[in-house]
């Protein structure tokens, strides 16, 4: 089969598109035949050589899939060939075909297109686990989200705004912040040219925010606690801003506030906290609105997986709002 390679660690030029072995089906996986795919903040870490994929998964880049089901393997239950589905995967969605845990299989979305429905997996679920699961957001709260315009900020504004949340978010342009605002935030910061703390604080009458959603890391980490409300709850996801820095805990104490940080790609397949747990809530709890069109995934561009440096490129200066799609020929 054909995929997106990796001649080594560096760049977007570094990618290419050949030949690779096909993927080995095991007991308790169904093999996709892919449609598409999506680049993710931590594909470009990869392909950096600085996010090696966890033991056994896939070499190759991707997180996340859409495509048909092409071969059911032993031991699964409830899907069968010709399903259309979406996948969150450990690796090796930039490739015409993948082998994915059957519990991290999702249907494809009445209403939402195949090649589209790439966009929701990776996304839909770091959302609801940390957000939702882990943060605990609820209707009245205040929710700050670093990155509005991202694939996880366009996501993460969606479902809070649905959750009753008051949504506030940091982008870095007035274009980005207006769909932001679109998309359910009441309150959008250019984080270029203002504190989001000092704002949060105006915005709130000096609470703070109950839920922060952060994907810089260490150069946000100060001023997140800074942030937080009573009680407030920072979560990390993200390492764009490093993954060092000082940690004020008679801040943090005083607040009775905690910080959290995950990731979602090193988690088990199965056992509590693992990918089908999540996978199973996301489908519960989440699925019947993006079928419903009221949660929506949002597509900036699509392009041939051939094109993916392009992809990559875009990515790295941010240059997209929602999700950068790439198809396979």
């Amino acid at each position: 089969m054909r995929a997106v390679t990796v001649s080594g660690p560096g760049g977007p030029e570094v990618l290419g598109w050949g030949e690779v072995p096909d993927p080995v089906l095991r007991p308790g996986e169904v093999l996709v035949d892919v449609v598409a795919t999506a680049v993710n903040r931590a594909d470009l870490l990869q392909r950096a050589g600085a996010y090696p994929p966890p033991p056994g998964a896939s070499d190759v880049l991707g997180l996340e899939c859409s495509g048909v089901v092409s071969e059911v393997g032993e031991g699964v239950a409830g899907w069968s060939v010709g399903d259309e589905v979406c996948a969150l995967l450990s690796g090796g969605g930039y490739a015409e075909r993948v082998a994915v845990p059957a519990g991290q299989l999702l249907p494809r979305p009445a209403g939402v297109e195949l090649a589209t429905a790439a966009a929701l997996p990776e996304v839909v679920c770091t959302v609801w686990s940390n957000v939702f699961m882990l943060a605990g957001l609820r209707r009245g709260d205040t929710f700050l989200v670093h990155g509005g315009s991202s694939g996880i900020g366009t996501m993460a504004i969606q479902l809070a705004a649905r959750a009753g949340a008051r949504v506030l978010t940091t982008a870095g342009t007035q274009a980005k912040l207006d769909v932001c605002r679109e998309l359910g935030a009441e309150v959008g910061i250019n984080y270029r040219a203002e504190d989001f703390v000092e704002r949060v604080r105006e915005e709130t009458d000096g609470a703070g925010a109950d839920v922060v959603l952060d994907n810089m890391g260490a150069k946000y980490l100060a001023r997140n606690v800074d942030v937080l409300a009573t009680g407030g709850r920072l979560v990390c996801i993200g390492m764009q801003g490093g993954t060092r820095a000082e940690l004020d805990l008679g801040k943090l104490m005083r607040k009775r506030a905690s910080v959290h940080a995950t990731t979602l790609r090193a988690r088990p397949a199965t056992g509590p906290g693992g990918k089908a747990e999540i996978v199973a809530a996301v489908r519960h709890d989440v699925w019947p609105d993006v079928e419903r069109g009221v949660v929506r995934p949002i597509v900036d561009r699509r392009l041939p997986m051939s094109r993916a440096a392009e992809a990559h490129r875009v990515v790295d200066a941010s240059e997209h709002v929602g999700k950068v799609l790439l198809l396979a020929q």
